[in-house]
């Protein structure tokens, strides 16, 4: 008969997203991920597998966590939904502005560092931007139903370049871009959605 748990498997689960966060995979040993969580080896492998288990475990539960935001910040009626994408637009850039530590985001992190490497890395982050481009284009399509962008737009493409303008923010906040610089960037961006 199996032994009980004697630690908490989310916040064992938190430290090592957090790790994998600031240091990347490749920068991440088990024994920092040991010191970090206090278990021994038997523990971590017995209840989470090796190295790249648990990174892709923490991995898909970030990019989960990260559509369910995006979709709740922009789900409502079509009545607003241009003000809601405005607000997600400038809270990324805001957020990345608050971004002192440079950690940027975990989606883009493993995917620029394992996504040619790792197939099932890149079938995570390619679902996850197809869902994020998805819910751009829908908010997109609602405001052009209530009459806040032309109605003559692609909601796909333009979902495609919003996406990429958050991503840029992210990156460029990375790379240690003004907090002006970021912020111009989501406005501009929002400007240039076409208006009927």
């Amino acid at each position: 008969m199996a032994r009980p748990r004697k630690f908490d498997e989310a916040q064992v689960l938190q430290l090592v997203r957090d790790r994998f966060w600031s240091c990347g995979y490749a920068a991440t040993s088990v024994d920092d991920i040991l010191k970090d969580t206090g278990l021994g080896k038997g523990s971590l492998y017995g209840a989470f597998g090796d190295k790249r288990k648990l990174f892709l475990r923490t991995f898909d539960e970030y990019c989960a966590e990260l559509v369910d935001d995006v979709r709740s910040r922009l789900d409502g009626p079509d009545e607003g939904a241009l003000a809601r994408l405005s607000a997600l637009v400038l809270a990324i850039a805001e957020a990345t502005v608050g971004d002192t530590s440079l950690r940027g985001c975990l989606l883009a992190r493993g995917t620029a560092e394992l996504s040619g490497l790792d197939p099932e890395i890149r079938a995570i982050a390619q679902r996850t931007f197809a869902v994020l481009e998805g819910l751009v284009a829908d908010s997109i399509a609602a405001a052009q139903r209530s009459g806040g962008i032309s109605a003559d737009a692609d909601p796909g493409g333009l979902g495609a370049l919003v996406l990429a303008v958050l991503r840029g923010i992210e990156a460029l906040g990375k790379g240690g871009s003004s907090p002006e610089t970021l912020r111009s960037a989501a406005e501009t961006a929002l400007a240039l959605l076409p208006r009927p």
